[in-house]
């Protein structure tokens, strides 16, 4: 005979067309959507609701509000143009007088009314004259005796073949069957110490929830639910890279700070302190750093990553630096070049443009421990990268890499720290969720001398204006950006594309200044003579694509034109500004949007033009767009939410957090029973995105 449980865990696996009213025609339909089993009904949650909950006599009606009218049919006319459209009209006689329901091009629903027939209409009524009428109302067809629905009529995403009320019923069916044996992964006084609804009940109102407050109380329930899970994964992978693994105790003394800070020709600013007294402090532990260092565009960064860097060094040991392009690497070498022009840190460059005889050199010098720094591209994580004594990892541009590859860089015996740099400010949200399992230091100030960059939104009427400015800071000596979003013309999409604008730049407004063209597709050697040649000031006026949009800096560019900026992020947008405020001179930046300019398009750059604080214009970029797109976080390997906002829920996003840390540091595994079912839901749900052991 089976136990309790093993009864519950069939009923709930049970394929889906022995439900009542399902079948093995509607099983096909249900699992385009995903839904297999019982269970993956109960769990396959409603997308919107209708709200029922405003029944009104005809007389009290109000324009604009969805309401609810029931009435006898009255009348029925289905009229057909001669141009094929048709309008079908249901007129229904209820209390207070008479209500119009209008449907366009649904001739069909003509046979589904009946002179007589009892009806309820929901939608938003308007005034046709005297009468009231609803487009496209939503029906309820009532028996002599039958009571009308009331509450919060659910909405589901659905595929062809399948009705909403069909999909209503088949959940009905599935809670009656399967909602006895679904169990809690909260024990009891966990729940009612945190205000959660039991999961029996928070099931039963996400589906068909009486009232507003119901629906409110079950999606807080599996909100909380779905975050901590994800919090409890950040925080067990913490836990995990830290407390089984050993990392070189690199201390800082009064001795080696002043030795770093003399080869800087510039006091730090208090955010660049602040920073390194934070990283300082984690080196100093014998368990891996895990930090993440961002900050404003033009913050200096860079210069705490080389403390960090110069630390590790002093203590003999090599670092790592990858970075996500050859552009940024090399440009980073420069940097570092410069920076430490007077120490005798070995710096080595490993790149995919590398010829073999080159790359088995470096390999060569990084395994033999004669290569204190060693600048690359995931070229750094191949398998013949051979590290003598690797202490300290600086990914820059964290948000290009997936999740796994943080810690895909090894050291023999002991593991390295891990300094991780955006130089994107992130949203507070996406650092609780996509860097959760990192510390975090921010750098707000930004140094000294640092010019700020004139904005402007301009109209197609101010363009000449715009060139005439362009080439009177030229003539004075000052470089350009000229920035496009795509390399080639495009029948389908009517954007101003890179060959376009070069050709009518160079035969036209900027014909007596010297162009160049650079774009992610041309060859690295290609890419970096023309680097050289815009440093050197060769080129005047670089033509490109986003691809100078981190790493570059060329203090004597300080125009910049973006066509189309509508089709970058605020982030993107951001950064493409940081590139012409690098030097003593104030920069400028004109905005041409393409024609067909959308509202939230708009919105997004004239937040832009009003603010060059990064930090307000990724919190806007966020919530306009969301979490997707902005770091591209769907391709992290991080699951989708699925009930969970990260820009309306970010409360209990916080809450979640708090309580999965101080449930991993009482229980690191989850080991005790009580947490079984949660502990089961974790890995399942992030074990191989965040790498998690299986932990006893």
């Amino acid at each position: 005979m089976d136990r309790p449980e093993e009864t519950g865990v069939r009923i709930l696996n049970r394929p889906v067309q022995y439900l009542k009213g399902v079948g093995p025609q509607r099983a096909e339909l249900l699992a385009r959507l995903g839904i297999t089993t019982v269970k993956d009904v109960l769990f396959y949650f409603p997308r919107d609701y209708f709200d029922l909950t405003d029944y009104r006599e005809i007389t009290f009606l109000e324009e604009g509000k969805v309401q609810s009218v029931e009435g006898v049919v009255a009348a029925v006319e289905c009229r057909t143009f001669p141009n094929g459209r048709s309008v079908l009209t249901v007129g229904i006689t209820g209390k207070g007088g008479f209500l119009r329901g209008v449907w366009f091009n649904q001739p069909y629903l003509r046979e589904q009314f009946q002179v007589g027939q009892r009806v309820v209409f929901s939608g938003k009524p308007r005034r046709a004259g005297l009468l009231w009428e609803m487009f496209h109302p939503m029906v309820q067809r009532l028996g002599e005796e039958e009571q009308p629905q009331r509450g919060l009529l659910p909405l589901y995403s659905l595929t062809q073949g399948l009705e909403q009320w069909e999909l209503r019923r088949i959940v009905r069916a599935a809670l009656e069957v399967g909602l006895p044996w679904v169990e809690d992964v909260f024990p009891e006084d966990y729940r009612q110490k945190h205000a959660l609804l039991p999961i029996q009940e928070a099931l039963r109102f996400i589906h068909f929830p009486p009232d507003a407050t119901s629906l409110e109380k079950a999606r807080r329930r599996f909100v909380y639910q779905e975050l901590l899970v994800l919090q409890l994964a950040l925080a067990i992978r913490r836990c995990q890279q830290q407390s089984f693994r050993k990392a070189p105790v690199l201390r800082v003394t009064r001795e080696i700070d002043k030795r770093i800070r003399r080869l800087f020709p510039f006091e730090f600013t208090p955010g660049q302190n602040q920073a390194i007294a934070e990283i300082c402090e984690d080196l100093a532990k014998p368990v891996p750093m895990l930090r993440l260092l961002h900050g404003d565009v033009g913050s200096g960064k860079t210069v705490v990553a080389a403390y960090a860097m110069l630390l590790a060094v002093a203590h003999g040991y090599q670092t790592a630096l990858m970075t996500p392009t050859e552009v940024l690497a090399r440009q980073h070498m420069a940097t570092f070049e410069r920076l430490l022009a007077h120490s005798r840190v070995r710096r080595v460059l490993l790149t995919g443009g590398l010829s073999p005889r080159e790359r088995a050199t470096v390999l060569a010098q990084i395994a033999a421990g004669e290569a204190d720094l060693v600048i690359g591209t995931q070229a750094l994580i191949q398998e013949d990268v051979q590290f003598h004594r690797l202490g300290l990892v600086i990914i820059d541009e964290q948000h290009k890499f997936g999740v796994r590859q943080r810690a895909a860089l090894k050291a023999s015996g002991e593991d390295p720290h891990y300094l991780v740099m955006s130089a994107t400010p992130i949203p507070r949200t996406l650092t609780l969720t996509l860097f959760g399992d990192l510390d975090v230091s921010t750098i707000r100030d930004a140094p000294p001398g640092r010019q700020r960059v004139h904005t402007f939104l301009a109209e197609p009427d101010k363009r000449g204006q715009w060139w005439e400015f362009f080439r009177e800071k030229l003539r004075e000596g000052r470089q350009g950006y000229v920035v496009t979003p795509v390399i080639e013309e495009s029948d389908e999409l009517d954007l101003v594309s890179l060959e376009q604008a070069f050709e009518s730049l160079a035969n036209g407004e900027l014909e007596a200044f010297r162009l160049g063209l650079m774009h992610g597709r041309l060859p690295a050697e290609q890419k970096q003579a023309i680097m050289h040649a815009f440093r050197t000031g060769e080129i005047q006026v670089l033509v490109c694509t986003s691809v100078i949009e981190v790493g570059i800096d060329v203090p004597n560019a300080t125009l910049m034109a973006i066509e189309n900026p509508e089709r970058f992020g605020l982030a993107q947008l951001h950064q493409l500004r940081g590139r012409v405020s690098r030097g003593r001179y104030p920069g400028y930046c004109c905005l041409f949007p393409g024609p067909d300019l959308s509202e939230q398009a708009r919105k997004r750059l004239e937040a832009f033009v009003r603010t060059t604080d990064g930090f307000e214009l990724a919190e806007v970029d966020f919530a306009l767009r969301g979490p997707g797109e902005i770091f591209g976080t769907r391709q992290h390997g991080f699951p989708p939410l699925r009930v969970a906002d990260l820009t309306r829920d970010y409360a209990v996003l916080v809450e979640a957090r708090r309580d999965a840390q101080q449930i991993v540091a009482a229980d690191p595994g989850l080991a005790n029973p009580q947490w079984a079912l949660l502990r089961r839901q974790v890995l399942a749900r992030y074990g191989k995105a965040l790498d998690l052991a299986e932990v006893a």
